[in-house]
């Protein structure tokens, strides 16, 4: 028995567009990460540094955020980028480099603020390291950091590193 070409079409996009819908509220699920954006956050040089963030950190995947020059992984947020912030002066925070790029560390009870030094505009890293490798983190977003250029670097460094 041959169905007509009207019936065959309707069988034939029901499951079609039962797939499409389902998508479409999986897609949905992640809603954008709300991020206060850093002072200096429209400074062209974040521009340059935020379209080669790596679409995953240590294993969480990018996702949206709502204000500029600002970066997100996992769901929910595990490891929080801005670009922009206050370019730290001067410290005896430790200081470490991880491929190239310095970055003043300041360990907080629940997170960790990791701060790029000697480059203008600055970028800050948050995350939990009880959740989140440092190393991880700051080896795969040293080559987007170093899209903003060294005009200073630490005078005494705790650890140098080179990872991949």
């Amino acid at each position: 028995m041959r169905l007509p070409v009207d019936l065959l079409v309707r069988y034939r996009a029901v499951p079609a567009l039962l797939l499409l819908g389902s998508g479409l509220a999986l897609a949905g699920c992640s809603s954008p990460a709300n991020v206060e954006p850093a002072g200096d956050a429209s400074n062209p040089r974040c521009a340059d540094m935020m379209v080669t963030m790596p679409d995953e950190v240590a294993g969480y995947k990018l996702r949206d955020t709502t204000s500029q020059a600002t970066a997100v992984w996992g769901d929910p947020s595990k490891i929080i980028l801005r670009c922009g912030v206050n370019v730290p002066g001067p410290t005896t925070d430790p200081c470490v480099s991880v491929n190239g790029v310095d970055w003043v560390a300041k360990e907080g009870e629940v997170a960790w603020t990791l701060t790029t030094y000697g480059r203008t505009p600055a970028t800050e890293v948050l995350f939990n390291p009880n959740e989140v490798p440092s190393s991880s983190v700051l080896a795969q977003l040293a080559s987007a950091a170093e899209r903003i250029p060294a005009d200073g670097q630490c005078s005494t460094l705790q650890k140098s590193e080179d990872l991949p």
